[in-house]
């Protein structure tokens, strides 16, 4: 019996210790909901532990669950240690405006093997997602304290103001604003779920000046504002507000800089406060040249001031003996010496083959000045501004531009030998500016494959690009067309097909080279637009800007003072020395912001002109020796003869009220500075033989000037837009050489210099070498040739200049004879000349003791190579006829 009882012992004192074989079990997660402001945990599913241990005490059972988590406001409790189930509690306040929701980690503990709680175990680790329920605890709050508005009498407004309330708690339900309401009664105005305030009458000033107005809002759980909120709303009279003190036309005279456009202009807005001024000042100047005061040099000129890059073709030039093809084109005249071809579908033109560029590479540049509208009829037919397409036989098209519905079209194809790939062969843009009967300057840059265009020096790049096989080289040559196409061939008649409509001008096309932006900006520049004076002086709140171009201008502000201030300002200005005179039409717009509103007064638009006057008439004068004789030797040295060394240049305008803005001038002369654009020199006569003579400048004499010259055998051009000053030293070392001067006797030549195209030109400058041989006898000259009435005085020592003054001084020692020559008396005229001669030159040196009368004469005796001596009088050359001889 005893042993019986130890034994039992035994065995329960193994069992107990050896029984807590398994971990608790629970799910793997949770999710709960607890209301802000309580502390029991709803979870789905409930929180309940299992253990395999089960039914053995402690090892069957749970006796904690434990939470892991940072800052996790809850606690688990164990419900029963038998069944497993548990609670989730907040161990503190809960609130769903701090935080919506929680995660943490919950694991089970088991009691372990014994009541000591030894080798207990505990299960895997569950996820539990807490979200916190929100409670309607706030009401609605308005955001401002007092709202104010003000209507005009007699409109009915869909807003007059809003009003805004928002709410603090945290879900969708209870912080949403659902409802405003008008707690005033009686009061001619409603208001919509959003805040909206508006007038269900039409309010009168006479009969009410305001209102005053409390509004409540309501959140979506009809909780209501603690505080409602006034209202105030003005009534304003019946007012016509608009612009003041302006002129319907403003006088600008050329070379004034900037002139105001409106001094004394200010917005009338009957007194209602204002949230911010608009106004948009356009200049319209679509009529002047080519959309705009521009300047009209010549486009190679031009080209050479902007700095691009030389080589380029015009392709539409001035009609000339040798630039003809141009001559049956119809041109816009009257447009201030801009040359412009206009093409109404009937006229094209060939561009001779000497001028086409035959090798464009990779890398050249297409550049125009267009205006095109739209083309008349559903499917618009192609019409080509250039094409290069073949001569005879086929039609295929080489390279074309041209415009087809409004889009503008570039085809390149390669030839075959070039690539042999399929590529990029079409490149289509579509542009407003393509059909807005506009002027426009394209530039197209090609760098194959990329082309990219330019328009009034904004970038595009094609919508849309095509790709095609290369052209297979063939002997047929090309032939390049403006205006339209040439189809050469698969016809019984060539002729001109896909005609332009529209106008063009400075068609340029340069191989080899690319355009830079600063040279396309500079080529299309307008030289009118509008401007701000006094920058510095305009408020804070005023923000402007401009086009590209100048012509609109945008004046933004918060304050009508400040705005009038600011218009005040506003200027016209043109930078032309010589401006196109005419018309610029002004349009101008404004509107007005008012609190809550996107417009509340309507401003009527202003339209004026501003009258550019006629620019005084300007004269440009070339004055200089007229005649020129040098003997045989000098003509057939190296460096030739200078014929235009004594050349001036001077320019001179009409000085009067009109001029430069000058007011109480006495009307006269005056002379003034500016550019020149070209002076060509042109021989007389027959033409150069470059057999025996040439006419050039050396390149050396146009360094550092922006001039440029080209020659040929009817004489020499200079050009590029430069002073007149370097004109003057250019011209100056023009040299005429004669290989063969004993075969010629005299070469006359015609210098004429121009400003702006042609606009200005100056007076026909002839002049006159006469080569000396042995036994010529030569009158002499006067080169001090009488100025012009008009040109300011200059004082110089009156001087006969020698014809051999260019010799040397050990030359004029071989001089073998000094002769004092005859005196001649007539009443009121005393010369007396001396004469060295040699047998072969002679120079003179005078002086005049008498200028009561241009019936001067002079007289000299010199050496034939026969020995004899001979007396010659001559009148003053500024006289007609001629001396007689004397004995």
């Amino acid at each position: 019996m005893g042993d019986s009882n130890i034994y039992g012992s035994s065995f329960f004192f193994t069992f107990f210790f050896t029984v807590n074989k398994h971990k608790p079990w629970i799910e793997t997660s949770y999710h709960g909901v607890i209301t802000e402001n309580m502390d029991t945990v709803l979870l789905d599913p409930p929180l309940v532990a299992l253990d395999k241990d089960a039914p053995v005490p402690y090892a069957g059972e749970i006796c904690a669950f434990k939470i892991y988590g940072q800052d996790a406001p809850f606690e688990a409790v164990v419900l029963n240690r038998t069944s497993g189930e548990g609670v989730l509690k907040a161990s503190s306040a809960v609130d769903c405006e701090s935080q919506k929701e929680y995660t943490f980690i919950i694991q089970a503990y088991d009691c372990g093997a014994g009541p000591s709680g030894a080798d207990w175990k505990k299960s895997h680790k569950a996820v539990v997602h807490i979200q916190v329920d929100d409670i309607n605890e706030f009401s609605p709050v308005f955001r401002e304290l007092l709202y104010k508005a003000s209507v005009t009498e007699g409109k009915i407004y869909d807003s007059i103001l809003q009003v805004e309330a928002w709410d603090q708690d945290c879900s969708p339900q209870y912080s949403q604003i659902c409802n405003y309401e008008i707690v005033t009664t009686g009061t001619p105005f409603a208001i919509d779920r959003n805040g909206n305030i508006r007038n269900t009458e039409r309010l009168s000033y006479d009969k009410e000046q305001s209102y005053k107005i409390m509004v409540t809002a309501f959140d979506c759980g009809q909780k209501r504002a603690k505080e409602d909120v006034a209202v105030h709303i003005d009534v304003k009279p019946v007012c016509k507000p608009g612009w003041q003190g302006w002129n319907k036309r403003v006088d600008y005279e050329p070379g004034t800089g900037s002139k105001q456009l409106f001094p004394k202009m200010h917005l009338e807005t009957c007194g209602g406060p204002l949230s911010g001024v608009r106004v948009t000042v356009e200049l319209q100047t679509s009529h002047i040249g080519k959309g705009c005061d521009r300047e009209t040099y010549s486009e190679k000129s031009l080209q050479k001031l902007c700095g691009a890059a030389s080589g380029s073709t015009d392709l539409l030039p001035a009609p000339s003996p040798s630039t003809n093809w141009t001559a049956s084109l119809l041109t816009d005249s009257g447009r201030d010496s801009d040359l412009i071809y206009r093409f109404d579908g009937r006229q094209a033109a060939n561009v001779p083959d000497h001028v086409v560029p035959q090798n464009l590479t990779d890398q050249f540049t297409i550049a125009t000045w267009m205006k095109h509208g739209p083309s008349p009829g559903v499917r618009a037919e192609k019409e080509t501004l250039l094409c290069n397409s073949d001569k005879t036989e086929m039609n295929r098209h080489h390279y074309s531009l041209y415009v087809h519905n409004c889009r503008l079209v570039f085809l390149l194809r390669r030839d075959f030998t070039q690539v042999d790939t399929f590529r990029p062969a079409e490149f289509h843009w579509k542009l407003e500016q393509i059909c807005d009967k506009e002027w426009h300057y394209y530039v197209i840059n090609v760098e194959f494959p990329a082309v990219t265009l330019f328009v009034d020096g904004v970038t595009y790049e094609p919508y849309l690009v095509t790709d095609d096989w290369p052209i297979h080289t063939s002997k047929i040559d090309t032939q390049l067309t403006v205006g339209a196409c040439w189809q050469g061939g698969e016809i019984a008649t060539p002729r001109f097909t896909q005609y332009f409509h529209g106008s063009l001008s400075g068609l340029t096309i340069r191989p080899g080279r690319i355009e830079t932006q600063k040279v396309i900006s500079c080529l299309q520049a307008c030289k009118e637009g509008l401007d701000i004076n006094s920058l510095e002086s305009l408020a804070k709140d005023i923000k402007f800007h401009f086009n590209p171009a100048q012509s609109v201008l945008v004046v933004e502000g918060e304050d009508v003072d400040s705005i009038n201030t600011a218009m005040t300002k506003v200027s016209y200005i043109n930078s032309r020395q010589f401006p196109t005179p005419g018309l610029r039409r002004l349009h101008i717009t404004t509107t007005v912001q008012c609190y809550g509103e996107d417009t509340c007064l309507s401003i009527p638009d202003i339209k004026a002109v501003v009258m550019v006057l006629p620019p005084s008439e300007l004269r440009i004068t070339i004055a200089g020796s007229n005649r020129l004789v040098r003997p045989a030797s000098d003509l057939r040295g190296p460096p030739g003869v200078a014929p235009f060394k004594e050349l001036h240049i001077t320019s001179t305008v009409m000085k009067g009220d009109s001029f430069g803005g000058l007011t109480n001038v006495v009307p006269g002369v005056m002379e003034v500075m500016h550019n020149l654009d070209y002076c060509d020199i042109l021989v007389i006569g027959e033409e150069l033989d470059p057999e025996r003579e040439s006419l050039e400048i050396h390149h050396s004499a146009l360094l550092g000037k922006h001039l440029d010259a080209t020659n040929s055998t009817s004489g020499i051009s200079i050009y590029g837009v430069d002073s007149m000053a370097h004109y003057e030293q250019a011209v100056r070392q023009v040299r005429y050489r004669n290989w063969q001067p004993d075969l010629l006797s005299e070469r006359k030549f015609r210098l004429t210099c121009s400003e702006l195209n042609g606009r200005y030109t100056s007076n026909e400058f002839n002049l006159e070498v006469s080569v000396l041989h042995h036994s010529v006898h030569v009158e002499h000259v006067n080169h001090m040739a009488a100025q012009p009435q008009y040109m300011r005085p200059v004082h110089h020592p009156l001087m006969i200049h020698s014809v051999n003054s260019h010799m040397s001084g050990k030359t004029q020692a071989q001089l073998k004879y000094l002769i004092h020559i005859c005196q001649i008396c007539s009443p009121g005229h005393r010369w007396t000349s001396h004469i060295k001669v040699k047998e072969k030159d002679f120079l003179f040196s005078s002086s005049r003791s008498s200028t009561s009368s241009s019936h001067s004469s002079y007289c000299g005796l010199y050496r034939r190579p026969g020995g004899d001596r001979r007396d010659r009088c001559v009148q003053d050359p500024c006289h007609t006829s001629r001396g007689v001889p004397r004995r």
